[in-house]
């Protein structure tokens, strides 16, 4: 078993923690304050190669691997959680359904801008009344005169109403009523497009430098050349595509206990009491200890999964292992990390303060960690016990 990153990869990592040191960290601060979605960096990092890391070469992407992928998220998510949720949001889910389904003409003409970084993707699965309940959505799509007739809401939709969207590709119900009879497409859906109407944007909890809003469709008709894959196959579509977008969110989560381990260690050097630094007592040490051996397993089960992925092995129950575990050891780290901080992390203009009001979603996003916890009881059940 080799631990070590492949040079190329180290290579990229490298660069990516100079960019972000860079062109990142310095102006995080500011944008989450003033809400600012920074347009600007994401077509320097199309420039850089990163918006298309998981996209063939054929249509402007890198075709990278997701190990490489992970440690390029390990860098930009450090630096800052919006950035690197936009990004992360725009290469898996937004990019992927066109790169694995799309015809030839579809990723000549979406998917290029998206791996190039002229456009940001964006991708409609949840609903005002469903989300882990993929089934459940209410959007419809129904036949028209060449082309499809798509009424209904999405909700909490990511990059969608950001400057340089080009679009947003969702899913629908195009036939059945009932779960067990419910038939799927999934569509592409252009700015601009009649009866395509894009809602406030949301104010969250955290990622405040990160585009969300409520999506509408009323009466938008799309041509026939606009449905991406099988008519009937888009649930199956958009759930192969949900794995690797969990190894994702799994990385992104593992780069923010990265960030609050390291402004956490940074403190407990400076900070002194009783007459010497806090790094000094060993209630400090044990929770620096704690954090780091979480962090350290959770970035061994996030690069396992990628490795899986990259090796063409099935990945499924590794990539919701990860999620779940990064996740939820993202929101420990960071809330110790903001009581070695102490009031000092409490306030808004302290660093650790943006990653704490970031972690929580992570918990909940690509399938919540309920969900996962479904997924990968269903997987041992099938491997240890039988089908």
């Amino acid at each position: 078993m080799d631990f070590d990153l492949p040079d190329e990869i180290v290579a990229l990592q490298r660069m990516c923690r100079a960019f972000a040191e860079r062109e990142i960290r310095p102006h995080a601060a500011d944008w989450s304050e003033r809400e600012e979605i920074p347009t600007k960096l994401f077509r320097t990092m199309g420039e850089l190669g990163l918006m298309g890391m998981l996209v063939d070469p054929k249509y402007g992407g890198e075709d990278a691997g997701f190990v490489a992928y992970v440690a390029a998220m390990e860098e930009i998510g450090r630096a800052d959680q919006s950035v690197a949720s936009s990004w992360n949001a725009h290469s898996t889910i937004a990019s992927l359904p066109l790169a694995t389904f799309g015809t030839e003409e579809q990723k000549e003409r979406w998917l290029r801008p998206l791996a190039t970084g002229h456009n940001l993707g964006a991708f409609g699965l949840t609903e005002p009344g469903a989300g882990s309940d993929a089934r459940g959505i209410r959007t419809r799509a129904r036949r028209g005169a060449g082309g499809w007739i798509i009424n209904g809401t999405k909700m909490f939709i990511t990059n969608a109403g950001a400057e340089m969207g080009l679009g947003v590709t969702l899913l629908a119900v195009t036939s059945g009523d009932t779960p067990q009879d419910k038939r799927f497409g999934t569509f592409f859906v252009p700015d601009g497009t009649p009866g395509y109407t894009k809602g406030r944007r949301l104010k969250k909890l955290g990622w405040h430098a990160s585009d969300t809003r409520e999506l509408v469709f009323a009466d938008c008709f799309v041509p026939d050349d606009h449905l991406i894959g099988d008519e009937g196959n888009g649930l199956r579509q958009f759930l192969a595509v949900l794995d690797p977008g969990r190894i994702s969110v799994a990385a992104l989560a593992m780069s923010l206990a990265m960030a609050a381990l390291e402004l956490a260690a940074r403190h407990a050097r400076e900070r002194e009491q009783f007459g010497r630094t806090i790094d000094s007592f060993q209630a400090i040490r044990h929770k620096l200890a704690d954090m780091a051996t979480e962090v350290e397993a959770a970035r061994a089960l996030v690069y396992r999964a990628a490795w899986l992925a990259d090796a063409g092995r099935p990945f499924a129950e590794a990539a919701a292992m990860a999620k779940l575990y990064a996740s939820e050891v993202a929101n420990r780290v960071a809330s110790q990390a903001v009581q070695i901080h102490g009031g000092y992390g409490y306030l808004r203009e302290s660093e650790i303060s943006r990653f704490y009001a970031d972690a929580k979603i992570l918990e909940i996003g690509e399938g919540t960690n309920e969900v996962q916890r479904n997924i990968i009881g269903q997987h041992v059940i099938r491997r240890l016990a039988g089908s």
